[in-house]
Formats: C-alpha cells, sequence, structure tokens
C-alpha cells in the first residue's frame, strides 16, 4: 500500500522546472497588473498570483470561457428531455426562419456550424448605445448567414447567443439565473455569475483597456450585461472546478455520457474541431496535452484546459488582452505547464 500511495506521488509530481518557467513568464511580463494561474493534477493543486490581490480569489472577467458554461446550460434541457440537438432553432425562436435559417440546429449553435457571424455588424453601435441583450438577438435573427449550415466550421459568438435565448424561452428563467441554479451552485463555484453577481466593478480584476469608457470590457453596461458568449466574471480556483467535472463528470450537473460528449469532436469531417461548447483542436490546449484535452481561452487574456489523460485542469486569468498577450504569455505559460504535468 504505501508503496502505491509513492508511485502516485510521483505521477502526480509537477515537474518544478517548467513550473518554474511559467511563473517566471508570468513575473516577467511587461505591464501585466494581474495575473493567477491555477493548475491541478490528481490532488495536487498550485497557484500563482501576480498584482495587488496575489491570490487565487481574484474575480477577472472570462470573455468566451463563458461559451461551455452557456453550452452546459443547453445541454441540461437535452437531458431532461426539453430540447434536442436535432431541433430547428426556429422552434423556439420563431422569428429565426426564412432561406437556410430554417435549416439551423441547436448543435450547429454550439459546434460553430451555424453560418452566423461572430459578432454583428452592427456591434459597436449596439454597445454604444447600451442596447440590451434582446437587441443582439434580433440582430442575429436578421443578419445574413455566412454559409450554409453544417457545411463547415466557422467560430460565432452569436450562434451562442441564440442557444442562451433559447433556453430561457423554454425555462422562463433569466439565463443567468438559470446557469447559476444549474451549474455555479451544484460544483460550488461560489465565486462565478453571468454578469457582475452583484459585486462592484472595483472590487474585480480591471481589463486593460482604454478608450470607449461607456462601453468597455470594464464599463457597468458590459460588466453588467451577462452576454452568455463572454460575460462571466470568475475566479481561477472556480474554473478549476468547472475543468475538474469534465476530467471525472458525474451527475451533480449532466448525465455522464452528456459531459462526455461535449469534450469529444462533433464536427467530423468538416474543416475545424469542436465539442459542445468545448474547443478539443490541440492547438487550442497546451502543446504536450494529450489528444483527449479540451478547453477554451477568452479574449481577456484568458485561458483554460483541462486533459484527462493525465487528470490536469489549468487556468490563466489575466488583465491583458490576448492579443497583446497571446503568444508571449498565454500560450508560453500554457505550453510549459502542459509540459510540467506530461
Amino acid at each position: 500500500m504505501m508503496r502505491r500511495t509513492f508511485l502516485a506521488q510521483i505521477a502526480y509530481a509537477i515537474r518544478q522546472d517548467r513550473w518554474d518557467k511559467a511563473t517566471k513568464l508570468i513575473d516577467a511580463a511587461p505591464d501585466l497588473r494581474s495575473a493567477c494561474l491555477a493548475v491541478r493534477q490528481g490532488g495536487v493543486k498550485r497557484i500563482h498570483a501576480k498584482g495587488p490581490k496575489q491570490g487565487a480569489e481574484e474575480v477577472f472577467l472570462l470573455a468566451s470561457i463563458t461559451k461551455p458554461m452557456t453550452a452546459c446550460g443547453a445541454m441540461k434541457l437535452v437531458d431532461a428531455g426539453e430540447l434536442s440537438l436535432a431541433d430547428p432553432v426556429k422552434k423556439f425562436v420563431p422569428e429565426f426562419r426564412g432561406g437556410d435559417r430554417d435549416l439551423v440546429t441547436v448543435k450547429h449553435l454550439l459546434t460553430h456550424t451555424s453560418g452566423l457571424p461572430d459578432m454583428l455588424p452592427e456591434n459597436e453601435q449596439l454597445r454604444a448605445r447600451h442596447a440590451p441583450l434582446a437587441d443582439f438577438t434580433a440582430g442575429a435573427c436578421r443578419t445574413p448567414l455566412l454559409f450554409k449550415p453544417g457545411a463547415k466550421c466557422q467560430y460565432q459568438s452569436m450562434g451562442i447567443l441564440l442557444a442562451a435565448e433559447i433556453v430561457e424561452r423554454i425555462t422562463q428563467v433569466p439565463f443567468r439565473e438559470f446557469l447559476d441554479r444549474v451549474l455555479f451552485r451544484p460544483l460550488a463555484m461560489n465565486d462565478t455569475s453571468l454578469g457582475l453577481g452583484g459585486r462592484r466593478i472595483r472590487d474585480t480584476a480591471q481589463c486593460q483597456v482604454t478608450g470607449n469608457d461607456s462601453w468597455n470590457w470594464n464599463s457597468p453596461y458590459w460588466r453588467n450585461l451577462g452576454a452568455p458568449w463572454g460575460g462571466a466574471h470568475a475566479t481561477a480556483s472556480d474554473i478549476l472546478k468547472f475543468l475538474d467535472y469534465f476530467i471525472k463528470p458525474d451527475a451533480r450537473v449532466l448525465k455522464t455520457e452528456t459531459a462526455r460528449a461535449m469534450i469529444q469532436d462533433q464536427n467530423k469531417g468538416l474543416n475545424d474541431q469542436w465539442g459542445i461548447g468545448w474547443a478539443v483542436k490541440r492547438s487550442r490546449v497546451g502543446k504536450a496535452c494529450s489528444d483527449r484535452a479540451f478547453g477554451h481561452s477568452g479574449s481577456t487574456g484568458t485561458m483554460s484546459w483541462g486533459d484527462p489523460a493525465s487528470g490536469t485542469s489549468f487556468v490563466l486569468l489575466t488583465t491583458k488582452p490576448a492579443e497583446q498577450s497571446r503568444d508571449n504569455l498565454l500560450v508560453p505559460v500554457s505550453d510549459a505547464i502542459s509540459e510540467a504535468v506530461a
């Protein structure tokens, strides 16, 4: 028994040299105000933080890590028999109809194969006038499709928006409240919310953006909007719990087979790989991860992945936008950690 325990400790050891490389990259990142790296492999959890709070409990705006959360909300209704992935969107959103829109299914929305755009052409104008989510939904219902549904894969935030709209229309419950009830609370993600969740913006990590103060990532408008494609707030510790659930799923949120399907490629034969809400292509996770790895990143400077093969969950939340930090921080840290636990 003692030998077995000792071998398990070796198997779950995180290579110190790779860990040190990752933390040095964070500490040396120029102009980076706040960041939190959290890694769990087996029973071992490590945290490294930079910034005024210096801890794993700082709340960050997640951006698109919100998308797999929204997908969980939709799949909860699939498990309950109230929704099918094969259902046409127009069944629940009748104003989304006509032409190829009639062919768009719930699965297309959740696998980035709907033909909808990532953002609406009028996206900035909507934000500038502080439009409610209903106006984004109306725009998604009338915007031209970019290709025939199911013909290819192209990243689309507006598809995720319509998936949340379907859930809200079926349940008659505000989507942010539904997610809290069926996902955040069951997983004890006590510091996670869609929207600010009653927090003050100054009590969260501030995104390093300038200009457009009335509707940028730090504005009361955007932080409170609760965009189902990018408006969730959470700590690194909570995102570890979210990833851990998919590494070893149980019945707390979804049926086990449903959770497993979400981290498997649903786009066989198409140009890009996606699970249901989750990215499953190896180029989107750490370079030493296995083919079973899944994850998601966000434009605010966030990245996460889980690898069932090694039992590892990785989260890096930062305040520096991904367009400035992806190549010199997010990806190198992710790669170093994937090597540390491989």
